[in-house]
């Protein structure tokens, strides 16, 4: 398995970085910890008995035997890095660091309070919209896929509503969505097929007085026996607390966050930061020359991205790769990744323009930022608007020392020629698409490179290094599930009563997974020790314009008073959202960090 990708000269990995480090980790996982625990994994159970297995991960290790594992391991992976990425010690452990979600607590992850406020503030704070109309409905072609519209009735939810009626509580924006069901539902057939079982689901909530949200009902969908035209077989689940009834809502919770953990591998992460950065990179570096005012904005920007995504399709997201072993959609992955990507939109990747998209969020020109939150306690809009208007300000201070008016945008033939290949050819499939800005006016120009900016800074950033803090424990963000809800009269229902934690243990991600999982997200969620973060560069000397340094400063300043406020926000306890039942403070927006696994820090590029 060779690592001499080709990566042009400038754009890989260059100094201490994990660089190597990286690159043999990535490797080492997939070459050799992978295969060996497969092989272990056909000898000794493949599943955990109770959550005190589970945690043994962290507290204790997972002993592996002498044998092919640790000789092979040590052979081929050098001392001090077998040492970070496995934690042996001589005895042949698996140990990895205690996610903070379960740090101050083993259990916390597990209330409905938390399970709500992780889709505002967790790894996937981005796909939670307001429901605006009941019950949902599917936008799938009913042609193809008959009736997909929710199954949610008025009686499931009518008591959980604070005394409101539904009409009132959409009216009032107290209703909201956690919706996988059509991006999932066209796949899921073939999906079941392996060893996967899951389902197409919807998530409703309910906006309480307090500002947290409690999940009211999860709807389990399923393609018809009959074929897919025959629309959904749906089942509704409601919230319960003890025996059998509480034990089901645990497991329906569990695949919601099944189908959350796989769209936001594929998609919020991979798809929405790696994937559309890249051709900004290549169009860059073709099209701009390095002293173009455009070329120095946006190059910091860039860095390591084109190194990282080639290591990513070399090992991690190509046929038979840690991605397809680990995660549910499996061998269809990446189809699912490219077919969404036909509906990805360059103008609704500002934030602003997302959260009004998603019902999050409604204009309002009164506002610091445009638009007004209609969950005043949504901790990565909150702090996302923050940077996103620093950002903007910054990109608007440094754009207009170059260009005084629309016509100098005009006749830059440089500038008009990266825009024209970035449409044409770097996003080549959507080059036709209308909502392309025509490059014609300096507004066209900040907006632009802002998203460009904020989707390979602060957007990778929120949904990258959040990952080991709340998915390092797989039962909060299990990647799969592996059998259907037991249903009444079978021996796995009765099991449910008898050994609840042994029946949902069986259903999610099993052993060998999680540790492959966990190894990979825990290389991906760390810092290097000489990484360069939003309002930083990597010298000093980057230009000799005093104006654009000036504003460069000035951002800075900026960045520092966010950072600060942050902190102060996290530590009222008005904010319930910012820190939640598992005590874990909202802060993969805070703009520094040192290295390694901090849960904190904005890189300036999509990096790792």
């Amino acid at each position: 398995m060779s690592l001499n990708i080709y990566v042009p000269r400038d754009e890989r990995f260059g100094h201490l970085k994990m660089a190597d480090f990286l690159a043999y980790a990535l490797k080492s996982v997939a070459q050799f910890i992978k295969p060996e625990l497969q092989a272990l994994a056909d000898s000794t159970p493949n599943e955990f008995d109770s959550f005190d297995d589970v945690l043994k991960l962290y507290e204790g290790g997972f002993k592996l035997p002498d044998g092919p594992l640790l000789d092979n391991l040590k052979k081929n992976i050098p001392l001090e890095m077998l040492k970070e990425i496995i934690r042996t010690d001589g005895e042949g452990l698996f140990r990895f660091p205690k996610p903070q979600v379960i740090q101050a607590s083993n259990s916390a992850w597990r209330t409905d309070e938390e399970f709500g406020r992780e889709m505002l503030s967790g790894v996937n704070p981005v796909i939670i919209s307001r429901l605006e109309e009941f019950p949902p409905k599917s936008k799938l072609d009913r042609k193809l896929y008959g009736d997909q519209n929710s199954t949610i009735t008025e009686e499931h939810i009518k008591d959980r509503l604070d005394g409101l009626a539904i009409d009132e509580a959409i009216e009032k924006n107290r209703m909201f969505i956690l919706d996988h069901h059509d991006a999932l539902m066209p796949y899921l057939r073939r999906i079941n097929t392996t060893t996967t079982k899951t389902y197409a689901t919807r998530t409703l909530l309910f906006l309480k007085d307090d500002g947290t949200l409690k999940p009211i009902a999860i709807e389990l969908s399923l393609p018809h026996e009959e074929g897919d035209e025959f629309g959904a077989i749906s089942k509704v689940y409601s919230p319960a607390e003890h025996g059998v009834e509480g034990t089901i809502w645990q497991l329906a919770k569990a695949y919601v966050a099944v189908n959350d953990s796989g769209y936001h591998q594929l998609i919020s992460h991979f798809l929405n930061t790696h994937a559309v950065s890249e051709p900004f990179v290549i169009a860059t570096n073709r099209q701009l020359s390095v002293l173009h005012p455009i070329h120095k904005l946006l190059e910091p920007h860039f860095r390591d991205t084109m190194n990282i995504n080639a290591l990513a399709r070399q090992t991690l997201i190509n046929a038979g790769g840690i991605l397809e072993s680990t995660v549910y959609p499996a061998k269809y992955a990446m189809e699912m990744s490219s077919v969404i990507y036909k509906n990805w939109n360059f103008t609704e990747q500002a934030l602003p323009e997302d959260l009004k998209k998603r019902g999050m969020a409604v204009e309002d020109p009164k506002s610091a930022h445009g638009v007004r939150l209609l969950i005043e306690d949504y901790p990565y809009a909150v702090d996302g608007l923050e940077i996103w208007s620093a950002i903007k300000e910054w990109v608007r201070d440094y754009c207009s020392v170059y260009y005084k008016n629309d016509e100098m945008i005009q006749k830059d033939s440089e500038l008009q020629s990266w825009w024209k290949e970035v449409r044409e050819e770097g996003h080549g499939d959507l080059k036709d698409a209308t909502w392309w800005p025509k490059m014609q006016t300096r507004e066209e120009l900040i907006d632009s490179c802002t998203i460009i900016i904020w989707i390979a800074s602060a957007l990778h950033a929120a949904v990258n290094f959040g990952q080991y803090p709340y998915a390092g424990y797989l039962p909060n963000r299990p990647t799969v599930s592996r059998r259907f809800m037991p249903e009444e009269g079978t021996a796995a229902y009765e099991e449910l009563k008898s050994n609840p934690d042994k029946a949902f243990l069986k259903t999610i991600t099993a052993q060998l997974q999680t540790l492959l999982g966990i190894s990979l997200i825990e290389i991906l969620s760390r810092h290097s020790s000489d990484e360069v973060y939003l309002g930083q560069r990597d010298s000093h000397e980057w230009t000799a314009d005093k104006k654009a340094l000036e504003a460069f400063e000035k951002f800075g300043k900026k960045l520092a008073k966010i950072e600060d406020n942050m902190f102060d926000m996290n530590k009222d306890g008005k904010w319930k959202n910012r820190v939640g039942p598992v005590k874990v403070p909202y802060t993969l927006l805070v703009p520094t960090s040192a290295g390694g696994l901090t849960g904190r820090g904005i890189p300036n590029s999509v990096s790792i």
